[in-house]
């Protein structure tokens, strides 16, 4: 956050990160800064002088048993299939929105928020470590209802391999949400929809163990801890 009225932009290596409006402070200005989970212990510096010091996430270790193997050791066409969707949503992910859509604090998907996994968590499936848990698991029966967490348009919404039916929406300028595993999706691509509008009800579809909420948050290109992302841009709004 900075009180300069022109500050110049920030810069980590190639990448750019823009300052935006403060949501509710006229004389300040914010940047989202998102740091990749794979990142190692260091010390790294914007625009050479504001030093970031990067520690290693004290994240637990998951064991998932999937009985269809086809979700664990997909043949050829699947695996296609895989690239294809990551590469789609790569595209998506790395286009920047200068609108933003988000006027008011974060919300929450589900009215009851009960967490069964968090974020970070190594993925050990069928004894493999295949990945890290980019999302947050909430407790939710098949069909429980989901909704935005904030104003924005739809950018994802279909049946993906790995996380099911699915639903994105961009927030604008960087920011978006995820709700994976869904067993019904209840809006379009393109679509506006806003705050706590329905958008999906709850499944077990993609690679998943039992009924749940996969909900997840990506800023500038990084997957971030949703929830404390949720709890550090809701401070803004606070006087």
């Amino acid at each position: 956050m900075t009180n300069e009225k022109n500050p110049e932009k920030l810069h980590i290596g190639k990448k750019t990160f823009e300052w935006l409006k403060h949501p509710v402070d006229s004389t300040k200005k914010i940047a989202f800064v998102g740091i990749n989970y794979y990142a190692k212990p260091n010390v790294i510096f914007l625009n050479n002088t504001i030093q970031i010091r990067i520690i290693q996430g004290n994240y637990r270790r998951e064991k998932i048993t999937i009985k269809d193997t086809s979700k664990t050791k997909p043949n050829k066409a699947t695996s296609d299939r895989i690239a294809s969707e990551l590469k789609e949503v790569n595209r998506i992910y790395t286009t920047y929105e200068k609108n933003r859509y988000w006027n008011k604090p974060f919300g929450y998907p589900l009215k009851n928020m009960n967490i069964t996994s968090p974020y970070g968590s190594a993925r050990v499936f069928n004894d493999e470590v295949k990945s890290y848990h980019g999302g947050t698991d909430l407790r939710a029966s098949i069909g429980t209802s989901i909704y935005a967490i904030n104003d924005g348009v739809v950018v994802i919404a279909k049946d993906r391999f790995l996380a099911g039916k699915s639903v994105v929406i961009s927030h604008g300028q960087g920011i978006f949400s995820m709700y994976y595993h869904c067993s019904d999706i209840k809006v379009r691509v393109g679509q506006k929809v806003k705050q706590g509008e329905l958008i999906a009800l709850s499944g077990d579809t993609g690679r998943v163990s039992a009924p749940h909420l996969h909900f997840g948050m990506l800023v500038n290109g990084v997957q971030i801890d949703a929830m404390r992302f949720i709890n550090d841009i809701n401070k803004l709004f606070e006087k």
